[in-house]
């Protein structure tokens, strides 16, 4: 096999890596976002135990390593309930409630930052609460996260890289593989251009937001 055919074999390794974690970017993306909304709700929350049981949800996927948390998911429910969660689900899980975690406090963040005057010349106009939080206050806030959740949505890229851990094999993984077996450190280069690109990706279509949401300015 000459030089060619083995970069091209190389290069189609980690390109079905990439193909994973994209799936694992995109998919922690679908659960985490939504999610978030739910945290958001209970933190704010005035019912005392909702909310304190929130704060201490937050503390502690906030101040633990996300790689703990990957393992925890994987190994505990085997080890205490004879649950045996597929590879590829319990990092999808342990991602989606991590970036979950922390989009909430960017959200909370957003709609602490509406003045009250706003929601109280929504009531003197008359407004209904879901026309109140769908047609005030809710693009004001998009507006608000936008950067914020940019900057984590690019952590997100390259943190899909923690789920070899728990042996789900995605770019990284095969990178560091085809680097030990060539004796080089090429794969990890190009794996790096690749989670750049990506990222470039994601900074591309978050200027587009800010963007369109500029006449909130």
């Amino acid at each position: 096999m000459n030089s060619l055919e083995k970069f091209t074999k190389m290069l189609l390794a980690m390109a079905q890596g990439t193909v994973v974690s994209i799936e694992v970017f995109f998919l922690t993306l679908l659960f985490a976002i939504p999610l978030a909304m739910i945290i958001c709700m209970g933190r704010m929350s005035k019912v005392f135990v909702l909310n304190k049981s929130i704060k201490f949800l937050l503390l502690i996927v906030r101040g633990t390593p996300l790689m703990l948390q990957l393992i925890c998911v994987y190994f505990i429910p085997s080890m205490f309930l004879g649950l045996n969660l597929d590879r590829f689900v319990a990092a999808i899980i342990a991602l989606s409630v991590n970036y979950a975690c922390y989009f909430a406090e960017i959200y909370r963040g957003g709609f602490e930052s509406i003045p009250v005057g706003q929601y109280e010349a929504c009531k003197v106009l008359g407004y209904s609460s879901s026309q109140r939080f769908f047609h005030i206050i809710c693009p004001q806030v998009i507006k608000r996260i936008v950067p914020p959740m940019g900057n984590e949505v690019m952590t997100l890229v390259k943190d899909t890289a923690l789920v070899q851990v728990i042996g789900v094999v995605e770019l990284l993984q095969i990178s560091k593989t085809t680097s030990s077996r060539l004796f080089s450190t090429m794969p990890l280069f190009i794996a790096g251009v690749f989670y750049l690109l990506m990222n470039a990706l994601v900074v591309i279509v978050f200027n587009k937001i800010e963007k369109k949401l500029s006449y909130y300015k």
